[in-house]
């Protein structure tokens, strides 16, 4: 099987450039805010579309598939965000 080699800057996927900008979406979501239960499905909502959003604004040929989890362990909010992009190959 050959190997995939991109053409130009609009198929070459920045990981660093998509992790800076799901920790700007969770910083501004979550902020100083305290942990409630009520609010996690919110907060989880607006972190992943933010993230994606932001992502599909960079105009790359992808599609973006995003999770995200908030949850309190010893005095401390953790929130875990996954994202996955797929190259769409035409």
């Amino acid at each position: 099987m050959e190997d995939f080699h991109p053409h130009n800057d609009e198929m070459i996927f920045n990981a660093d450039e998509a992790h800076n900008i799901v920790k700007e979406c969770i910083e501004n979501v979550l902020g100083k805010a305290d942990y409630n239960h009520n609010k996690v499905n919110q907060w989880t909502a607006a972190i992943v579309e933010q993230s994606l959003t932001h992502l599909v604004k960079l105009g790359k040929t992808y599609k973006y598939i995003g999770t995200c989890t908030v949850r309190w362990e010893n005095r401390t909010m953790n929130c875990v965000v996954n994202v996955f992009a797929v190259a769409i190959i035409l």
